[in-house]
């Protein structure tokens, strides 16, 4: 029997000055920190949708009351990420999972519970799943096992993640999927595009 699918959501606590920390020229720390929250909890809906096991990963730590929060109203269980850079967290989730795991930020809002659903049904047919961003990067991963390699040397926050990641994946002889591409919120470029969604932005109050 197929092994269930779940889901795991990586997010820093909504502090003024540390999350969404490219979007503070235009927001200010505390309207940053406000729409990481949102976009948080935006996810989380999201991802209820698709009746998927869901688990947020929080930094630093599952004290702050936002995750609580969280917990309360999404029904999700709450680990505290891995230390190290951003490939030793990624890799924790997936060293830490029984089964397979698609791995989403909460930063991509043009990923729905459909493409959720499709995602997870890539991992039927294919070792990986991927969802690019616009940027260059990719908004969700999902693997059916650790793969330490994709996970290491690996040049985050520039656009050359997926493509180095494709000819990292291609070497490794591991089959995969990637079923839309997808845009996310890391400039304050992007804001426009998200408020033309209907998401609400907030003002800078700094």
């Amino acid at each position: 029997m197929r092994r269930e699918v779940s889901i795991a959501v990586m997010a820093r606590a909504p502090e003024p000055g540390r999350a969404k920390t490219r979007l503070m020229p235009a927001l200010g720390a505390t309207g940053a920190a406000r729409l990481h929250a949102a976009m948080t909890r935006r996810a989380l809906s999201t991802i209820a949708r698709t009746g998927l096991r869901a688990t947020l990963w929080c930094d630093p730590g599952t004290s702050h009351p936002f995750f609580a929060e969280c917990a309360r109203d999404f029904g999700v269980t709450l680990r505290g990420q891995a230390q190290g850079d951003l490939g030793a967290r990624m890799l924790g989730v997936f060293s830490d999972a029984e089964g397979p795991v698609l791995l989403m930020g909460s930063d991509c809002p043009s990923i729905d519970a459909a493409l959720l659903c499709s995602c997870a049904d890539s991992l039927a047919r294919a070792e990986a799943v991927f969802l690019p961003t616009e940027d260059g990067g990719y908004g969700l991963i999902g693997l059916n096992r650790p793969i330490p390699e994709l996970f290491s040397d690996m040049p985050w926050g520039t656009d050359a993640v997926m493509t180095t990641t494709r000819k990292l994946i291609s070497q490794l002889r591991v089959d995969w999927l990637e079923p839309a591409k997808v845009w996310d919120v890391d400039t304050p470029a992007d804001l426009a595009r998200l408020a033309e969604t209907g998401f609400p932005i907030p003002a800078c109050e700094d």
